[in-house]
């Protein structure tokens, strides 16, 4: 047998670890990731990986991709009940970047949530890109809720058009209906809650006046990494982005995308609830064990998160590696995410399992101990839920690689 290439080797031996690490043996609970279907991992391998597509037919032989996006966008239609939708969004970065390009004016005032109050730091004054020029003013945030009345001051003061919902710490439902009778133009980053809003145990923005829905389809929603953009209008947005913010919009992303519609379509709502149900559960249950869990006042959350915040973020930061010892995956904020958990099938007995651990690493006890109690829990739930289980997977992969 021919030796294998050294560099080769090694970069065999560093994905191997890394998913053996990562998707075998640790919890996640990082809540701006999700695992996807194999089924949808593998339809990312297929031949539309290497092509294009363009709406001139400049491109040839793209017959069936063309089909596949249309399909796609019927889909997500009936899972967002919206008229217009746009899969071409490569990141949810793109996809709120291009409402803001297609919506504001140069120049003008844009309400959104600051960072410091948990929002998209994408939307902070100095890394907004030049070309747009615009000038932020931040909705009033008190115990992680938006306050509306003296949001809806700020809005009436700076003469604000436009708004971004929606944020990267986001534990509680927006105040889209409210903000909507100020004849405002509203623009959603559902990029967190997406899944939810899926399966239905969350706000729908476009249901509630705002014109768009936008954000990534890999948190909360358990698609590939991407984006994806939904109006109750019909919008010029793919032609005007075009070249502008997004070419190749990476056809093999958009079927495997479609493909995780479709099991958000029937599967979504045990999907959504059980995350709604598990993300209380372990809120609580930190809370309880007297881990600095925010928001019991308003019931901790409405979503796939929770924040656990110690005096500074040194200390967070700290703490969240020590987690990482016990083979607990967390951010430094410290957000806690139950989708993937979730996905993986988990429930409520499982969430106070888990804040078990998180109590232990807490109170000094042995990492090693705690960390083989995680992998054990972890090899319980090797599975995907939440999906087709009948299909043959074997066909697939004969077809699609060979």
């Amino acid at each position: 047998m021919e030796k294998i290439n050294s560099e080769i080797k090694l970069l065999q031996d560093l994905l191997i670890s890394h998913q053996n690490y990562r998707f075998h043996e640790t919890i996640n609970l990082i809540p701006s990731e999700n695992i996807c279907s194999p089924e949808v991992r593998l339809l990312l391998c297929s031949d539309m990986l290497h092509r294009y597509t363009s709406y001139e037919g400049y491109y040839r032989g793209t017959k069936f991709i063309d089909e596949v996006e249309n399909f796609g966008k019927e889909i997500a239609k009936q899972l967002f009940k919206a008229k217009f939708v746009s899969l071409r969004m490569i990141s949810g970065h793109i996809a709120l970047f291009s409402f803001l390009l297609f919506f504001t004016k140069n120049e003008e005032k844009i309400l959104c949530i600051s960072e410091k109050d948990g929002g998209y730091p994408g939307l902070s004054d100095e890394k907004l890109p030049n070309i747009l020029r615009l000038k932020t003013i931040h909705a009033v945030v008190k115990n992680y809720k938006i306050d509306v009345n003296l949001t809806i001051e700020a809005i009436r003061k700076n003469d604000i058009k436009v708004a971004v919902l929606g944020s990267s710490l986001i534990l509680f439902r927006q105040p889209v209906k409210e903000l909507t009778k100020l004849n405002i133009t509203i623009g959603y980053d559902g990029s967190h809650v997406l899944g939810l809003i899926a399966g239905q145990a969350f706000q729908n923005p476009l249901e509630e006046g705002a014109i768009a829905l936008f954000g990534s389809t890999h948190k909360s929603f358990f698609g590939p990494q991407g984006g994806i953009f939904l109006s109750n209008e019909e919008l010029e947005l793919d032609k005007f982005i075009l070249h502008r913010l997004v070419d190749n919009a990476h056809w093999n992303r958009i079927a495997a995308l479609t493909w995780a519609m479709i099991e958000m379509k029937h599967f979504g709502k045990n999907y959504a609830s059980q995350i709604i149900k598990n993300s209380y559960t372990l809120a609580k249950s930190l809370y309880e064990r007297k881990l600095p869990i925010v928001g019991y006042e308003n019931g901790f959350t409405e979503t796939h998160m929770l924040l656990m915040t110690f005096k500074d973020y040194k200390t967070n930061l700290d703490f969240a590696k020590k987690l990482e010892m016990a083979n607990i995956i967390v951010d430094g904020g410290i957000r806690l995410g139950v989708n993937e958990v979730t996905r993986r099938g988990m429930k409520e007995g499982e969430m106070e399992r888990i804040a078990e651990f998180i109590e232990g690493i807490n109170k000094g006890e042995n990492l090693d101990e705690i960390k083989k109690r995680v992998i054990k829990l972890r090899k319980e739930f090797d599975d995907i839920e939440y999906r087709f289980k009948d299909i043959n997977l074997d066909y697939l992969i004969e077809e699609l690689l060979k």
